[in-house]
């Protein structure tokens, strides 16, 4: 029988949570160390998994003991005299997301690297899972299988496809002749034949711009739950996070289309083709790259234009959906402070371990990396004359690393040049290595500009021009966020709450005297002039404070792409190009 490493997950006892596993290793060293991921691919930040495992025994290969040690916090340690060695583990599973695992009484849901221990010396043989499934459930991963039993070629191919099991009855669709699933867990899809056909097309849509698609198949996991949005891609499948509640609306059905051609368009643009400072993964610690911005922030660009192009979103309404992403960029003091080179870096610490603080000391590498993108897309069509676009540099470096060999820190870079056919070194200089602000000034090659003005209501995203008639009143500005009712979750830098000595955390009971929650705060605060002193009392650590502030005027960082007065045919013509739409398009919501 050939090498290879054998796994057995059952779940007997799932409203314990408890997945039981066994690992069986063959005959090799005297001492085995096996070892657990502390992270995910994808999500880029050390989440300690091993904290999640118990009850680890070992025996031989007839069945005797072996003495099993924990070394550290991720190492189990097996006397093993060259023998064959089979582990014995539970893993405790509640946490529903896209990068962990969870089992109850109505599934289960496992991410590799959770939940196989692996060792280094093994990791490169052959990986077979039995899931030995309770009664009426089924299993489904993109990996091929043979009954219950899964095959993967080595650990990485593994832990790079989550199952899910359960008593589901999948969709199904086919795309560019390659059939896909989509299993739906937590509520009922609305409209799933509408679902299939939206989502067929977007695939389709990513195929034509690839000339074809990268595997034999492909799954699509679905959790629709009470609140959460994300996703996680893998090499021949995706886990969806979902509100159930925003398939009933149509901007939430287009938010969730967009989440999956965000997703899918990871099987070219991080799966395949991949920063070389992560080949191979080390699960044992950080792996640094300074390109998640291009791999990030590109697939974050292309998702909104994915959905525009399988026809599910008018160019008005791409723009609309730009002009708020430009508008979150601008209402974020951390893009002056945080490069996207750095942010990419340290995504570890700082983007998926957001405090109050951050607004005012990073930049999301997706929010910033998305205009980045888009930016450099219409820099390669003016400096070509439309003759080139992103596409042709996301093609080139499909050709050149889809392999997996990983692309070199300048590789993206130095491909954008090449297909530009001039040096883009400054471009880059200022996007992603300084904190100037952006130029957009490109936006003319398509027959736009970017204006920006005042938000007209606590919930205005940006986005559309102004809807208010004539010249606006001077409305005051805390410049806070609020967080439930009342309490502060944010206080960025340049505001007036800062200047004055609003904390984050204080929890607002009145404002000049008068009980207000939150919301009335802000309101009230609008309803006055800059230059007002309000009095904001609160409590700060169970303590009541009055603070006195001197409202400011409120900033114009809503943007919004408004069309040239007198485009030009040339204008004209790369605005179709980009967006394939005639420049007369009337907005609407589709």
């Amino acid at each position: 029988m050939p090498l290879a490493v054998r796994y057995h997950v059952a779940m007997p006892r799932p409203h314990a949570h408890l997945f039981e596993v066994e690992a069986a290793f063959p005959a090799g060293p005297d001492v085995l160390d096996a070892v657990m991921p502390v992270w995910t691919p994808g999500s880029y930040l050390v989440r300690e998994y091993a904290r999640q495992v118990q009850d680890v025994t070992a025996q031989g290969p007839d069945g005797q003991p072996l003495p099993v040690r924990r070394v550290d916090k991720r190492t189990w340690r097996v006397e093993a005299k060259g023998q064959a060695v089979t582990l014995r583990y539970r893993v405790y599973a509640n946490e529903l997301s896209v990068r962990t695992s969870h089992l109850d009484g109505s599934h289960a849901y496992f991410n590799g690297a959770t939940v196989f221990l692996y060792t280094e010396g093994t990791r490169a043989l052959p990986h077979h899972v039995t899931v030995d499934a309770p009664q009426g459930w089924r299993t489904f991963c993109a990996l091929d299988s043979e009954g219950a039993t899964f095959h993967a070629p080595d650990y990485d191919a593994l832990v790079d496809s989550p199952f899910e099991v359960g008593p589901h009855t999948p969709l199904t669709f086919t795309a560019a002749g390659v059939p896909h699933e989509v299993v739906v867990w937590g509520d009922s899809v609305p409209d799933a034949d509408r679902l299939c056909a939206d989502m067929q097309r977007i695939c389709e849509a990513q195929a034509r711009m690839y000339e074809g698609l990268p595997l034999k198949r492909y799954l699509f996991l679905v959790y629709l739950t009470d609140k959460g949005r994300g996703g996680l891609e893998h090499q021949a499948s995706t886990a969806l996070l979902f509100p159930r509640t925003g398939l009933s609306t149509h901007r939430g059905w287009e938010d969730f289309l967009t989440l999956v051609a965000h997703e899918y368009f990871h099987l070219w643009n991080i799966k395949r083709v991949k920063p070389r400072a992560l080949v191979p993964f080390d699960y044992s610690q950080e792996n640094y790259t300074t390109l998640l911005w291009a791999f990030e922030g590109g697939t974050a660009y292309y998702d909104n234009l994915f959905v525009r192009r399988a026809g599910l979103m008018s160019a008005p309404r791409y723009l609309a959906r730009l002009g708020e992403t430009l508008s979150l960029l601008h209402s974020t003091p951390g893009r002056r402070v945080q490069t996207l080179t750095e942010a990419s870096l340290v995504s570890w610490v700082k983007h998926y371990r957001p405090d109050e603080h951050s607004t005012n000391s990073a930049i999301s590498y997706y929010l910033k990396g998305e205009v980045v993108c888009a930016l450099l897309d219409l820099e390669v069509r003016r400096a070509t004359r439309d003759a080139k676009s992103l596409d042709d540099v996301m093609r080139l470096l499909w050709q050149r690393h889809g392999d997996g060999s990983g692309v070199p820190e300048d590789g993206v870079e130095k491909a954008a040049s090449e297909v530009a056919g001039v040096d883009l070194t400054p471009f880059f200089d200022r996007a992603v290595r300084s904190t100037d602000d952006l130029d957009y000034g490109v936006f003319a090659h398509v027959g736009l500009e970017l204006s920006f003005r005042v938000r007209e209501a606590p919930n205005d995203k940006g986005g559309t021009p102004p809807r208010l008639k004539g010249e606006p009143r001077p409305k005051g500005w805390l410049g806070v966020t609020v967080r439930g009712s009342s309490t502060l979750s944010t206080v960025p830098e340049g505001t007036p709450a800062l200047e004055a000595g609003l904390y984050p955390e204080d929890d607002v009971v009145a404002l000049d005297g008068w009980r207000v929650d939150g919301a009335g705060l802000i309101a009230r605060c609008e309803d006055k002039r800059p230059g007002d002193t309000v009095r904001v009392t609160l409590f700060r650590r169970d303590r009541l404070l009055e603070v006195p502030v001197v409202l400011g005027q409120k900033p114009a960082d809503a943007a919004w792409l408004q069309r040239v007065e007198r485009p030009s045919d040339a204008q004209k013509a790369a605005f179709q190009a980009w967006l394939g739409a005639p420049w007369d398009e009337t907005p609407g919501p589709a």
